[in-house]
């Protein structure tokens, strides 16, 4: 009898429907320079060509305490804006312009419709920022 991803607590059905629906919010973000976005094992952007010497700056955060007061209040939307607002600030201290963004979403069971609407919030901050959401884990 073979290992299967079900045993280990993963339910696939689940994890294609969740990226179905963060795919869709995602793409709302892209930028024209995005070749590749969500759904490959990684994202694929062209640099800028408004520069002669482009820099890639990059920079990343958690929500940390939030997650407990979104978890208390039941309002999971703004957790997503909130993490994207602390790295969109970290890049801009730089002196970059906030590109692209890749999210990490960890779950102890995986649930379609949250996660939609943790993802609607960080692609709703990309928007605001003006940075692709590109994909993640």
């Amino acid at each position: 009898m073979g290992l299967r991803y079900r045993d280990a607590g993963v339910d696939r059905r689940a994890a294609a429907e969740a990226i179905r629906r963060i795919g869709a919010l995602a793409r709302t973000t892209h930028r024209p320079d995005v070749l590749a976005g969500v759904g490959p094992f990684a994202a694929a952007c062209s640099l800028p060509t408004n520069t002669s010497a482009p820099v890639l700056v990059a920079a990343t955060d958690g929500v940390g305490t939030k997650l407990a007061l979104a978890r208390q209040l039941d309002t999971h939307d703004t957790v997503g804006i909130d993490l994207v607002a602390m790295c969109v600030n970290d890049v801009l201290t730089a002196g970059a312009t906030p590109w692209l963004f890749l999210d990490y979403l960890a779950m102890g069971r995986l649930a379609p419709s949250l996660a939609e609407t943790i993802v609607a919030g960080v692609a709703r901050g990309c928007s605001e920022a003006g940075c692709s959401l590109v994909g993640g884990e």
